[in-house]
């Protein structure tokens, strides 16, 4: 390589960079437009934006959870009440969604207990299969013969039934 570089191939950039010449007659539209444009439609849609949010922090509403009132139960409701009957139904639906995550998430606790432990399970998660167990035999006995449209009324006719029979064998072991 060379010791000396040569000039004509690589001449040297200049020092200073010009600045551009701007200098019309006619005026730059795009600032102005602009201007007039934040002036007369962003800043009043902004300002109620603004105000809106200050009105709405006021009063937040929480949407993800959501507390419904305890509604009576059908037994408390009236003959020709069919508002209340509707309610009470409602308030069995929602029940029944809970019971069910209650043995989901008991199902899923024994499987982790069962995953951790390994060959010991069935000795160091004896509570919780116990609990699991209780938990299983409630939900059976409450919600088992009502089937997919099985409301509020159902269930307390399958109680009454449960009721009067254990009032049966009551009486056939005190004959005894």
């Amino acid at each position: 390589m060379p010791d000396s570089v040569d000039k004509d191939v690589y001449p040297e950039p200049p020092s200073q960079t010009p600045a551009p010449n701007r200098q019309s007659a006619v005026p730059d539209p795009v600032p102005l437009v602009t201007g007039l444009f934040s002036f007369f439609i962003d800043s009043p849609v902004t300002a109620f934006h603004d105000w809106m949010e200050s009105q709405r922090s006021k009063r937040r509403i929480h949407y993800y959870h959501r507390e419904f009132r305890r509604v009576p139960y059908l037994t408390e409701c009236m003959e020709d009440d069919i508002l209340c009957h509707y309610e009470a139904n409602k308030q069995f639906k929602r029940d029944h969604l809970v019971d069910q995550e209650i043995v989901r998430i008991m199902r899923e606790r024994v499987a982790a207990c069962r995953t951790r432990e390994g060959e010991s399970a069935n000795q160091n998660c004896a509570p919780l299969l116990k609990q699991y167990a209780e938990v299983c035999k409630a939900y059976k006995n409450r919600y088992e013969d009502l089937g997919y449209y099985g409301g509020a009324r159902n269930c307390l006719m399958k109680q009454k039934e449960r009721m009067m029979e254990e009032r049966k064998a009551a009486a056939q072991d005190n004959l005894e």
